[in-house]
């Protein structure tokens, strides 16, 4: 009976596990707060292109904020919106300008390198009473050069035959201000700003997420169970949502917080333990990863690196290194001595590995010995490593510890 109640228990867990998953994948979930009231971004921009597509006339619009806080999304959710509503009286063509910020290429991706064939496409879908909306995904790049695309395309849209909307994205705030006076002249001068979330809303948006639906397929004693629980006024909850969001405070780094994996199964419920693991599995780096599993010798080369530039040593390479290996060998009489032809098979694996690397691109026809190289490592990361590896020799950290700490 006990195995079949556990069976019963961790079913419904896996269940629950693939509800939440699927509403962290729902864009429709995920950005329901955009669409909460007419004051949002997204009911302005919406309202804008829908009365240029039901009033057939001209409109250009700029949406600017840092990256990551919904310009994208809210482009996505209104133009799906409207594809619904006018299915046949809306066409959409996307730039960006890392891709296209060049006149030549930009003009060639939307209308076959032809500025004429561009404008005759907007006379005609003008007169089919279609509009056609552009999306220039960084819009700053476009503004840069002659402006040769702007122009034409903010130029065509004077005629009273086109029909078209212009949607610039960009993360730079003056994006407009770098206009030349004949694009400024043609635009609306409409903008959109967006804000980064506050601490307050990402909490808001991951109750939100990880809350279980009561018409979900779940039991429903389990449901108001697991909604019930007061886990996010917790401190330590805080804690972890700080230390989440110092590194990266937007909506998709909070998407990416794994804590639906480490659900406790037997319970079924997201405990304070699951969100401390999701959090240790996101701040993981992949160096400290690659430091756990090296050869001592490679960690003597590493910390004899680092010795020298502790020394302030400015130009080093793997000769240098080799005479400050000999000099710890003759100070603490170590046992572990290499040959010159292992040692540089290590170095040149720490190279492959990208925990060091040549200083710079000059010296390329030199012999690898003689090339300057650096650690592309900290002195934190070596000696938490040296700490967490069971084999390190003792004096390699007395070592570290004792140029640390002079």
């Amino acid at each position: 009976m006990a195995a079949a109640a556990a069976a019963a228990a961790a079913s419904v867990a896996s269940q629950a596990q693939a509800v939440l998953r699927g509403r962290l994948c729902d864009q429709a979930v995920v950005h329901a707060a955009l669409r909460s009231s007419p004051d949002t971004n997204y009911s302005k921009l919406k309202y804008l292109v829908a009365s240029s597509v039901s009033e057939a006339c001209n409109n250009s619009v700029l949406l600017l904020g840092p990256r990551g806080c919904g310009k994208a999304a809210v482009v996505d959710m209104v133009l799906d919106d409207l594809k619904k509503e006018h299915p046949d009286a809306i066409s959409v063509i996307r730039l960006n300008g890392m891709l296209h910020s060049d006149d030549n290429c930009a003009t060639k991706a939307s209308s076959d390198d032809n500025t004429e064939f561009m404008i005759d496409m907007l006379r005609e879908c003008g007169l089919a009473h279609k509009t056609i909306i552009f999306v220039l995904e960084e819009f700053d790049l476009f503004a840069q050069g002659k402006q040769r695309l702007l122009y034409s395309l903010l130029d065509a849209m004077q005629s009273l035959t086109s029909q078209a909307v212009v949607i610039g994205v960009s993360c730079r705030l003056d994006a407009d201000q770098l206009l030349e006076k004949r694009v400024r002249s043609r635009f609306s001068h409409r903008k959109l700003l967006f804000v980064p979330s506050s601490v307050d809303s990402l909490q808001r948006l991951m109750e939100h997420l990880l809350a279980l639906p009561e018409d979900s397929p779940l039991p429903t004693k389990y449901v108001r169970e697991y909604n019930a629980r007061s886990i996010f006024n917790d401190k330590k909850f805080k804690g972890i949502l700080s230390s989440l969001t110092d590194a990266d405070a937007t909506t998709s780094h909070i998407l990416r917080f794994l804590v639906v994996s480490y659900m406790d199964i037997d319970s079924g419920l997201l405990s304070m333990q699951s969100f401390m693991n999701a959090l240790s599995s996101m701040q993981r780096q992949p160096k400290m990863d690659s430091l756990q599993d090296l050869s001592i010798l490679e960690l003597y080369i590493l910390v004899c690196m680092n010795r020298l530039e502790d020394k302030e040593k400015s130009s080093y390479n793997f000769i240098t290194i080799m005479k400050e290996y000999k000099s710890v060998q003759d100070a603490y009489k170590t046992s572990d001595k290499y040959s010159h032809t292992v040692c540089f098979r290590a170095f040149e694996h720490l190279l492959d590995r990208e925990l060091i690397s040549f200083a710079d691109n000059k010296g390329r026809n030199q012999a690898l010995e003689y090339r300057p190289v650096k650690l592309l490592i900290s002195s934190r990361e070596l000696a938490e490593s040296l700490k967490l590896n069971t084999t390190c020799p003792a004096v390699l950290q007395k070592l570290l510890d004792r140029e640390r700490y002079m």
